[in-house]
């Protein structure tokens, strides 16, 4: 199937970090979320990258640049843990219409299953006007993890990935139809949302 039979969609990616966006260190969260999107999706992708400072005001400024710029989907890695910097979650909210625990929920079970310490991880999801931003944890690693889920030695989902209910959370709120490569992250839609194939 062409590309072109697929929605183009804007998606807004923000690593959050005070080291890595003055040079200390190189960022690997945007590279992670750009390779994961560009193979998790069939729809044409044009990002909208950002690597910001651990500054509340900033991270808001930041979120509500990305919404106005028309991003249907904006994914934030770092800042999301309990040490003093870390204040993602609270500029997230700042921003918020309406918040989405079940993200945050679901990504502390899929990080439990392999370390203690997820539940010191405070991730939030929230819609804004058209536009789902959802924050991520800051390792590569377990950006994929909570992203597409866990599954057995025969590919079948173990624990859900998060991205799994993204695009009919984005349908919902009136921002493109995006369509998932299966083997990566099967979407889930109820059987009345589900377009067909063209």
């Amino acid at each position: 199937m062409s590309e072109s039979l697929f929605d183009p969609v804007k998606i807004g990616i923000v690593s959050i970090s005070d080291r890595a966006s003055t040079g200390v260190y190189e960022d690997k969260g945007l590279p992670a979320l750009q390779e994961w999107l560009t193979k998790a999706l069939h729809n044409p992708i044009s990002f909208e990258p950002r690597l910001i400072p651990d500054e509340k005001e900033r991270i808001s400024a930041t979120l509500i640049e990305l919404v106005n710029a028309g991003c249907s989907l904006v994914l934030t890695t770092g800042g999301t843990g309990p040490a003093l910097r870390d204040v993602t979650p609270e500029a997230t909210l700042a921003v918020a219409d309406k918040e989405m625990p079940g993200f945050g929920e679901q990504m502390r079970q899929i990080s439990l299953k392999f370390v203690p310490t997820a539940i010191l991880s405070r991730q939030v999801a929230v819609i804004r006007g058209q536009s789902l931003i959802i924050n991520l944890p800051g390792q590569p690693k377990s950006i994929a993890e909570t992203l597409e889920g866990l599954k057995d030695a025969d590919g079948k989902a173990v624990v859900h990935g998060i991205f799994a209910a993204v695009p009919y959370c984005v349908d919902l709120i009136g921002g493109p139809y995006m369509e998932t490569r299966d083997e990566v992250c099967k979407a889930f839609r109820p059987k009345t949302a589900i377009r067909p194939a063209r």
